[in-house]
């Protein structure tokens, strides 16, 4: 009874949050009144605060533009953990846009869909996010390609960094950087998650959105660790995929040291 009480309340918050700030979003967009992202940030935070989920942040985004942003994927909720933090916007799968109220609400968020399978058309997806990194947009790479379980990581993909290379190549930018950022689910009602239940956060790329959403409404009052590394520079010259590893290897250190030393319950000194 109290978990369809608060499911029934957290779905009434976003809708009437939702509502009120989607034509204040629209308005942003057509008159630049004020920055897109401040709209953003706040519809991000309420979905975080319908969910219960708590964030704690480590570093933050580098002010170098122009920025890439590279992070592992677990959740769908990973998108609103980096919007309700960082002016940011994210690259997405093409099949997105085509979600119900999810697709709107993403173009409202001027995100850019690729299709990971047709590798004909990676150039001109690349070249897309190079334009909006020179236009002085921080992106958000999910550059495993699709979700882990919360306990591994898996292999970048190295296509989509073809996006700094294209960024320099026309002499717009001297130099990218390339931020690692890792996310971590941590805790739940205050309690280390641990390997057995860190997947109660993460949303398997053939999962019905629906469902996943109810659990996590359901259970409520979980913590995620982020943390911003110091970004790579990337130049002329330098080799996309050597990057991709070396940018990876960031990751899951960090990502690493999340799940071993998370900040949330660590004694104060």
């Amino acid at each position: 009874m109290i978990a369809k009480l608060r499911i029934v309340l957290a779905l009434a918050y976003v809708a009437v949050a939702t509502l009120i700030l989607v034509p204040l979003q629209v308005i942003s967009m057509k008159t630049g009144l004020w920055p897109e992202t401040v709209i953003l940030k706040i519809w991000h935070r309420v979905i975080l605060g319908a969910l219960g989920i708590r964030v704690h942040v480590t570093g933050g985004p580098a002010r170098h533009r122009p920025l890439l942003i590279v992070a592992n994927h677990i959740s769908w909720t990973d998108i609103p953990v980096l919007g309700a933090i960082a002016d940011v916007r994210f690259i997405a799968k093409a099949d997105m846009q085509t979600w119900p109220l999810v697709g709107f609400l993403s173009g409202l968020q001027r995100t850019v869909y690729i299709e990971r399978e047709r590798r004909r058309k990676s150039g001109d997806q690349a070249g897309e996010i190079a334009v909006r990194l020179v236009n002085g947009e921080a992106m958000v790479l999910f550059a495993e390609g699709t979700t882990g379980d919360g306990n591994m990581m898996l292999p970048f993909k190295s296509t989509l960094f073809g996006a700094a290379t294209m960024a320099i190549a026309d002499g717009s930018a001297r130099e990218v950087a390339i931020q690692p950022v890792a996310i971590a689910y941590t805790h739940l009602h205050g309690m280390p998650l641990g390997r057995r239940f860190r997947p109660l956060a993460s949303w398997i790329g053939d999962q019905d959105l629906a469902p996943h959403a109810r659990e996590l409404l359901e259970s409520g009052a979980m913590d995620v660790e982020v943390r911003f590394g110091e970004p790579v520079i990337f130049r002329a010259g330098d080799n996309r995929k050597q990057t991709a590893r070396l940018v990876e290897e960031r990751v899951r250190e960090q990502f690493a040291a999340a799940l071993r030393e998370p900040s949330y319950g660590r004694p104060k000194p």
